[in-house]
């Protein structure tokens, strides 16, 4: 049985902070899904199949504890993880499903227990990807958001000439 998938909106209330903090490119923690993207085609010496993240083992923006605040109460999320995501030209995360080990490793959970968000920090532009139980999605606004539980497929790329910023909430109920 697949996941309801919720897509929404937040009025923004962020300024562009989210462009200058310390991104780091962590490496794909998913061997099998590394397997299966060589398996399918996807191989190019220079993939490193993720863009730059920068989680909350660096500082956040100042405004990032409103964000928790809205995402406890919108829904119920405890332990909440924020992570800001800058995607490149030409990079491209492939069809996978989280597995959240560091997540489910502090709170003891299992990966259904985890529930996500992903909110565009920016408007859509040209080239911009994002799909999710095989639904493509492009031409979001600022402030529009997707939500899952567990392992929902996913995928997202950037093909456009400017980078990609989101940010992914994690927590559980």
């Amino acid at each position: 049985m697949a996941t309801p998938v919720l897509h929404s909106h937040i009025d923004p209330f962020w300024d562009d902070e989210y462009k200058s903090l310390s991104y780091k490119l962590e490496t794909f923690n998913n061997r099998d899904d590394l397997v299966e993207w060589k398996r399918q085609g996807y191989v190019h010496p220079d993939s490193h199949y993720t863009g730059f993240l920068c989680d909350m083992r660096s500082p956040q923006p100042s405004w990032n504890d409103k964000i928790i605040h809205w995402a406890e109460d919108q829904f119920g999320l405890k332990d909440i993880g924020t992570s800001y995501y800058r995607m490149g030209t030409g990079v491209i995360l492939p069809c996978h499903k989280d597995t959240y080990a560091k997540y489910c490793e502090l709170f003891d959970l299992k990966v259904n227990d985890c529930e996500r968000i992903v909110i565009f920090l920016e408007d859509w532009q040209s080239g911009h990807y994002f799909e999710i139980a095989g639904t493509g999605k492009v031409n979001w606004k600022k402030g529009d958001y997707v939500y899952w539980k567990g392992d929902t497929e996913h995928m997202a790329a950037n093909l456009g000439l400017t980078k990609r910023y989101t940010l992914q909430i994690t927590g559980h109920k």
